[in-house]
């Protein structure tokens, strides 16, 4: 019993400060804002939520953004680990390549819209390659330091066993780095949600930033809100999601 007072007291400590917040959006927008363009009442937002819930724009509209930012994380991953363990291998492949790096993760990622754009055109391929592009980073530097720390006996193991590199990379290397992998796995989570909304606020007409640009230019405060509310939510899902992951990989480990 106290076990459970006590969780839900931490509950609604944690839920208190955004139910005051938007109990004073609701009073200022009826109150001092009434019949405003700009700012709507949270309630307000609701009902326009559950109204894209009922037609299903929602989720065709979630799904398209993260389908995009799980397309382009997954290339991202898959070109950040590799890169990551061979530069993390050979010291001479990390300096010869330094420079390139650190001055291409500098520029950043909405820059390469033009390009993409000219390269690509709107829609799917615009998108993936800009979220490709901003998650491979993180995924390449803490790939190649966790890369770098693997015990000296673990290669000479390999060695012994005659283990050829794809099953060197699969039986030791990423074994060993995998909780470094999943903390990149977070934070290219996160940078994938923001940069595809961005792209699609900016140019591409499609996924949830676009939606909640044509709330804007509609004049509709309460559409507007209602997205950015629920793209709040997905975003501490998806957060809350990798951590759970991250969680379960590292007791599996401490398991094993």
């Amino acid at each position: 019993m106290a076990e459970a007072r006590m969780r839900i007291k931490q509950i609604f400590q944690a839920l208190a400060f955004p139910l005051i917040a938007i109990a004073g959006l609701e009073a200022y927008a009826r109150l001092a804002a009434p019949n405003s363009d700009v700012i709507a009442p949270p309630s307000q937002a609701l009902l326009a939520f559950w109204g894209a819930l009922a037609d299903g724009s929602l989720f065709v509209v979630t799904g398209f953004t993260l389908f995009c930012a799980a397309l382009g994380l997954a290339m991202a991953a898959v070109i950040g680990v590799l890169l990551g363990v061979w530069l993390g291998l050979s010291r001479r492949a990390a300096q010869a390549s330094f420079f390139s790096i650190e001055f291409l993760r500098t520029i950043p990622s909405v820059a390469l819209i033009p390009l993409a754009m000219m390269l690509f055109g709107f829609g799917l391929s615009l998108e993936v390659s800009i979220i490709a592009f901003s998650t491979v980073w993180p995924i390449l530097i803490l790939t190649q330091s966790a890369t770098r720390q693997i015990p000296p006996v673990l290669f000479e193991v390999a060695h012994a066993l005659e283990l050829r590199p794809y099953a060197r990379l699969t039986k030791i290397i990423l074994p060993a780095i995998a909780a470094r992998l999943f903390v990149a796995l977070r934070l290219s989570v996160a940078i994938a949600l923001v940069v595809a909304v961005t792209v699609e606020i900016v140019v591409n007409p499609h996924g949830m930033g676009y939606a909640i640009m044509i709330a804007q230019q509609s004049m509709q405060p309460d559409l507007m809100l209602a997205w950015l509310f629920w793209i709040a939510i997905v975003g501490y899902a998806i957060n809350e999601g990798a951590a759970w992951l991250g969680r379960v990989a590292d007791r599996k480990m401490g398991g094993a």
